[in-house]
């Protein structure tokens, strides 16, 4: 059986690939924003490995959040599902002046690699909506822009796409792979979405703990456990090392060469 993290678990997607991986018999260790969610998802999943706390809007929460995962020991699988949506809502800054959407959905997925253990799998929360993303790494903090939350978040999954195809070159003995859920009608998604709820966590939980032979890849984009194209500029090395870099800088950590993965 395998030990596995998964941010953002409080609710949602998150909570329900823990709930599914704990019943399949996995170790599950959890996340949450602060400490009356923890309370929260501790109760809700009473058998759990842990709860990381802290807000992954922020670099330096981010940071302790991975402080606090590899304290609780080595991972097989580390599930990025922690995200910001856009519904209703106008540019928020992060107490470091970024972009909330930016910070979370990108920022908080490429520290948290950089910095957790190396688990044997990572799997990547990304969207449909990526194949709207603007490919240039232009104004990604939507300060010069007009603001556009839908086009934002296109952008942020467009961007963690890339980060997956990423680790997945750097990384060749560790899985990289990302997930699009689907339209669900979760609190991100809204009352209106369309897609099946049942099978919004099943992807990435195969993904972080299956061994038939169609989940032992890398570099791959999956909906509903089937692989589909990515948007072609997310496979691009120079789109992928300049997201890197500016990743990089922005947290002054860079994403290390090369890993063993246990």
């Amino acid at each position: 059986m395998a030990r596995i993290f998964i941010t953002g678990s409080t609710d949602g997607l998150g909570l329900m690939a823990a709930q599914l991986l704990s019943q399949q018999g996995h170790t599950v260790a959890l996340h949450a924003r602060n400490d009356t969610r923890a309370h929260d998802t501790r109760a809700a999943l009473p058998d759990n490995a842990g709860v990381a706390v802290g807000d992954l809007s922020s670099i330096t929460q981010t940071r302790e959040v991975a402080a606090q995962v590899n304290d609780l020991g080595t991972f097989d699988a580390v599930i990025h599902n922690a995200g910001v949506g856009y519904y209703g809502r106008g540019r928020v800054e992060t107490e470091e002046g970024l972009l909330d959407v930016f910070a979370v959905n990108v920022l908080a997925p490429y520290l948290l690699t950089a910095l957790i253990t190396p688990p044997r799998r990572l799997v990547y929360l990304s969207s449909g909506m990526h194949h709207s993303g603007d490919t240039t790494l232009r104004d990604p903090q939507w300060v010069t822009r007009p603001w556009r939350g839908s086009q934002a978040y296109s952008e942020s999954k467009f961007h963690v796409t890339a980060l997956m195809l990423a680790v997945a070159r750097k990384w060749p003995e560790v899985l990289s792979n990302a997930v699009d859920p689907g339209w669900v009608p979760t609190k991100m998604g809204g009352s209106g979405a369309t897609d099946d709820l049942r099978l919004a966590p099943v992807t990435q939980a195969w993904l972080a703990a299956g061994e038939d032979a169609a989940a032992l890849v890398t570099g791959r984009y999956f909906y509903h456990q089937q692989p589909r194209p990515p948007h072609p500029a997310t496979q691009s090395p120079e789109v992928q090392d300049r997201l890197l870099a500016y990743c990089a800088d922005l947290t002054k950590v860079e994403l290390p060469t090369a890993v063993s993965a246990d």
